[in-house]
């Protein structure tokens, strides 16, 4: 045998073959990428959670009445939260959400009742108010550059005031409404389905986040608005034109607003300037914990209303069980804590 090494043979390097590492992912890996995917499974998997855990702790809780009894409660905030969802897409945020929807029940009531304006304008008269008051929020934001947290701070302290100047501090009641303007009560009109009670809020809440469903997932508006949140600098280098989506998207916010106020007169049946006084934080709850990311360009449109869903389902089962409200806010938070501190697990992960 003969002792001469073996010849080296030198490989071109263009006949090298390219190596990778293979990193063994654990299966909480796995969980983590699968969530960063399907973001929308977190307040799926919470909402049937949720549901199988007070159906066992209350056996009323399955009941049609109690089922289409939350679906009821959540309508008007969930319609609200949709204007939110689009809003936060954007890395953005509505403070004003809120004292819009209640300022536009105002003016349709003053319209209506007041001033004697038939009741379908003055409705119409409402959405237009809507859609100028999210046209002044992008305007600030776009134009003038200001940070949307600020400026709809502001906006709601100045739609605030003009709902308490315009109301005189009066409630419109639910008599004078059947007398004088009944179209206004129109959402709060009850139906029966199989059992179920609902409402033509809860069919309206059901349309906008269909409708919303449909703009962003199969329009070139909605991919503009997906790009402008996720990185507004190199959707302008691709050629959107980011402050004209902006300003669209607050637009059509607030006209989803006066949608929402339109639901909650006939949720309420009367138009009182104190209604509502906590909606703004009720509808950033339902996104946060729907999945939509505060830091915007990542989410499904579903995912508010599920969480508007998950919140109703929590007070509805919570109160069943006996527990007094106080406790029942005090889940909520826990819940709301719990889904960013699960967008910002998820957005851990590596690209």
């Amino acid at each position: 045998m003969s002792d001469t090494p073996d010849p080296v043979v030198e490989r071109n390097p263009a006949e090298t073959v390219a190596q990778f590492d293979r990193h063994h992912r654990s299966a909480l890996d796995r969980v983590q990428h699968f969530l960063h995917q399907y973001p929308t499974m977190v307040p799926v998997i919470v909402l049937v959670l949720s549901l199988i855990a007070f159906g066992l702790i209350s056996p009323n809780f399955f009941s049609a009445f109690n089922l289409s009894l939350i679906l009821q409660q959540v309508a008007v905030v969930g319609t609200l939260a949709a204007a939110q969802s689009l809003v936060i897409l954007t890395a953005g945020i509505d403070l004003s959400v809120g004292a819009v929807m209640v300022l536009i029940s105002v003016v349709m009531g003053q319209l209506a009742v007041n001033m004697g304006v038939p009741v379908p304008i003055a409705i119409l008269l409402g959405l237009a108010c809507g859609a100028a008051t999210g046209a002044l929020n992008g305007f600030l934001v776009t134009r003038l550059k200001l940070p949307p947290f600020i400026t709809t701070l502001g906006t709601w302290n100045i739609f605030l005031a003009l709902n308490y100047y315009l109301s005189g501090r009066e409630t419109i009641r639910s008599q004078t409404l059947d007398a004088e303007a009944p179209l206004l009560k129109f959402f709060g009109t009850r139906f029966e389905i199989g059992g179920a009670v609902l409402t033509y809020g809860v069919v309206l809440m059901l349309v906008v986040f269909a409708v919303l469903y449909y703009a962003l997932y199969y329009t070139a508006w909605g991919r503009r608005v997906y790009a402008v949140g996720d990185d507004p600098e190199s959707a302008a280098l691709a050629g959107i034109q980011t402050k004209r989506v902006l300003l669209s998207v607050y637009l059509v916010a607030g006209v989803i607003c006066g949608l929402a106020a339109w639901s909650s007169i006939g949720r309420v049946g009367s138009i009182s300037p104190t209604s509502f006084f906590e909606a703004n934080l009720e509808s950033i709850t339902a996104v946060v914990i729907g999945g939509i990311s505060l830091f915007g360009g990542r989410g499904s449109i579903i995912g508010p209303l599920i969480g508007a869903l998950i919140v109703g389902v929590f007070n509805s089962g919570l109160r069943l069980a006996g527990v007094d409200v106080l406790w029942q806010l005090f889940a909520t938070g826990w819940l709301i804590i719990f889904a960013v501190a699960i967008d910002q697990w998820i957005r851990k992960v590596s690209s």
